[in-house]
């Protein structure tokens, strides 16, 4: 039977299979069953069994990812760990998963159990409570979260981490991205090193232009490199999405049209990567900016 949220990867196929992804009382908080929850927490299952598989939760986190509070209470009564880790793809405890999808209750609750509001977030796609928060751009749980000490800097992890600041420009959350620009986040924090962005290079390849402004306003560097792995520069992420709006904006920011990006071995310029992509009229545009450099040249002062 499959089990909603929880995703296999190839290798783990063999060992585990959707029937057992989730124990009864994890499935049962999953699913908001209190009824259920609350009768094998009496027949004695234990409240912290651990979570099974590459993506899975503990009974806690299930239930606080799907705002069950009900549920959440019955478990922390019980003495579900509040700050128990997940699975080991990204394991995120409860308030962090809580506060990525908006569960604003339960948020609260696990507050007031004591749960770490600065929680290092696992090195494989983790998130601390306010990286998660940023990330679905909701600005009254980062409020939340900040008031009961949340810090804006802070670890983040080595594959695919975002600052908090990158993660609401990654998403194009304005208001978010305004909010910590206000609350002094560094807007040229490095990417991490996997997968990572600056907050520009989050926000250069979804084509916001508005956002992009912002960010180039704010002192966003328009040539700072991309991460190890699968990065870029802002110029060369927006060109090879197309973006010719963002193209020209970061051109007129000072962009370095001969800078190169992407993995070693496969690095290449901005025109080279939207050739490769098929993208037309950015092309276009970074061809008469480069006949334009090349008269530029010509007639510098010798």
């Amino acid at each position: 039977m499959p089990v909603p949220g929880i995703h296999f990867e190839e290798d783990e196929k063999d060992e585990y299979t959707a029937d057992d992804a989730l124990t009864p009382l994890q499935f049962a908080a999953w699913g908001g069953d209190s009824a259920t929850v609350s009768r094998l927490l009496q027949q004695g299952v234990d409240s912290n069994e651990a979570p099974r598989g590459w993506y899975g939760k503990t009974s806690l986190q299930a239930a606080a990812l799907r705002g069950h509070a009900e549920i959440v209470d019955l478990l922390l009564e019980a003495g579900a760990n509040v700050d128990a880790p997940g699975g080991n793809n990204g394991g995120r405890a409860a308030l962090a998963l809580a506060a990525g999808a908006g569960q604003s209750a339960v948020i609260q609750r696990l507050l007031v159990a004591g749960a770490d509001v600065n929680l290092p977030p696992h090195k494989y796609m983790g998130r601390s409570p306010i990286q998660a928060a940023a990330e679905c751009g909701n600005v009254e749980i980062v409020k939340t979260l900040m008031e009961a000490g949340a810090e804006l800097v802070g670890p983040m992890a080595q594959h695919f981490g975002r600052t908090p600041l990158q993660a609401a420009a990654e998403n194009a959350h304005s208001d978010a991205v305004d909010f910590f620009l206000s609350h002094g986040a560094s807007v040229n924090a490095p990417p991490s090193r996997y997968k990572g962005v600056t907050a520009l290079q989050g926000a250069a390849p979804c084509g916001n232009t508005v956002l992009v402004k912002r960010l180039i306003e704010a002192g966003a560097d328009v040539d700072a490199p991309g991460c190890y792995y699968q990065g870029g520069a802002a110029l060369w992420l927006a060109a090879g999405k197309g973006h010719t709006e963002v193209v020209e904006m970061l051109l007129n920011a000072g962009a370095n049209q001969s800078a190169v990006s992407g993995n070693q071995g496969k690095q290449c310029t901005a025109l080279q990567i939207a050739n490769l992509k098929g993208r037309e009229e950015v092309v276009e545009l970074l061809k008469i900016w480069q006949k334009s450099d090349a008269i530029s040249m010509d007639h510098a002062p010798q």
